[in-house]
């Protein structure tokens, strides 16, 4: 009888295979973003665990997101991914932590265990990449980002990677002391960079040509009012902007319409009031990466990218990962029995 084994993989083997950067998560997500939209994949809905849903905060949770990818090269897996709001603050702990199991579709066997927190991350910090691609305006040059945590600092990363032409950041925390810690990091890898630690969130938004959203909030606060002609925004912590941004923008685009549309998110709450629905959506991401819906088409489009997070992006990326620490001998074989 065959001895299957498990390969480990800690946060810092993810990071020798180049898990650290940006090109790898732009080139997995592009993969899985288009077979969602053919349809290639299988991805249930990821129920949520709260052991206090009454009294507890919108970001203390433990989430399931298994997820099939299909295409020439199939994968199975789920993401197990825990978080609480004040683990920073009262514990020293970054806000978020997970798992990431990879299984052969064919035996259905797990052949890969790894650290999911980075990735989990840059995979998020891709789908702003990829979204401004074909949302933003072209050649932006400045960037205004909610939040100055963890999650932040992987999507100002990822963009600076991504597009050069970026001049100039301004950055908004309700810890001030957080944007002038991440400030600092950014001058310092990009000396030709303009950090701005803003001194409200105001004042930020409306210098963005594209704003990223990377907080903890559970009280929308950023109103259409605040958003210049032509931005781009990436809502990536969901609950930052109010209703009236989904209903004014030009185009809203998400990631997967059934994942969005539950949990008493803002969309959900649209359709439930009845203001919002899908056919009042613009698009999901993926059809717009294959071409079967357009992107931007004007200089002065406001557009909302309201992603809630896919299964096949962390699954994607997890067996993208895995394939190059098999090709350099990355890891540690654990025997399954």
């Amino acid at each position: 009888m065959n001895n299957p084994t498990i390969l480990y993989l800690s946060k810092e083997d993810i990071i020798k295979v180049g898990g650290g950067s940006s090109d790898l998560y732009v080139k997995a997500l592009s993969r899985a973003l288009e077979l969602h939209s053919t349809g290639d994949i299988v991805q249930p809905l990821k129920p949520y665990l709260r052991v206090d849903e009454q009294n507890g905060h919108i970001a203390d949770r433990i989430i399931a997101m298994p997820a099939h990818v299909g295409g020439e090269q199939p994968i199975s897996g789920i993401k197990w991914i825990g978080s609480k709001h004040d683990n920073p603050q009262k514990r020293g702990m970054e806000r978020a932590s997970a798992l990431i199991v990879l299984n052969d579709p064919t035996t259905n066997y797990p052949i890969a265990i790894m650290e999911g927190s980075l990735i989990s991350g840059m995979r998020t910090a891709a789908v702003t990449v990829l979204a401004a691609k074909y949302l933003a305006r072209e050649g932006f040059t400045t960037v205004a980002c909610m939040g100055s945590g963890i999650i932040a600092s992987m999507q100002l990363q990822s963009l600076l990677e991504q597009f050069p032409a970026i001049e100039t950041i301004h950055l908004f925390d309700l810890n001030r002391e957080a944007s002038e810690r991440l400030a600092a990091q950014l001058t310092a890898k990009h000396p030709q960079l303009e950090v701005i630690v803003s001194p409200d969130a105001e004042s930020a938004v409306r210098a963005g040509d594209l704003v990223v959203t990377c907080t903890v909030t559970d009280k929308p606060y950023i109103p259409f009012g605040w958003l210049k002609r032509g931005a781009f925004v990436s809502n990536i912590s969901i609950m930052d902007v109010h209703k009236e941004v989904f209903l004014k923008a030009d185009k809203v685009v998400v990631d997967d319409w059934d994942q969005c549309n539950r949990e008493k998110k803002v969309i959900n709450q649209l359709v439930l009031e009845g203001t919002f629905s899908r056919e009042k959506l613009h698009a999901e991401l993926g059809e717009i990466l294959t071409g079967r819906r357009p992107g931007r088409e004007s200089e002065a489009e406001i557009i909302l990218l309201n992603p809630m997070g896919l299964a096949i992006e962390d699954i994607a990326s997890a067996h993208e990962v895995y394939n190059r620490a098999v090709q350099v001998g990355a890891g540690t074989r654990l025997s399954l029995y």
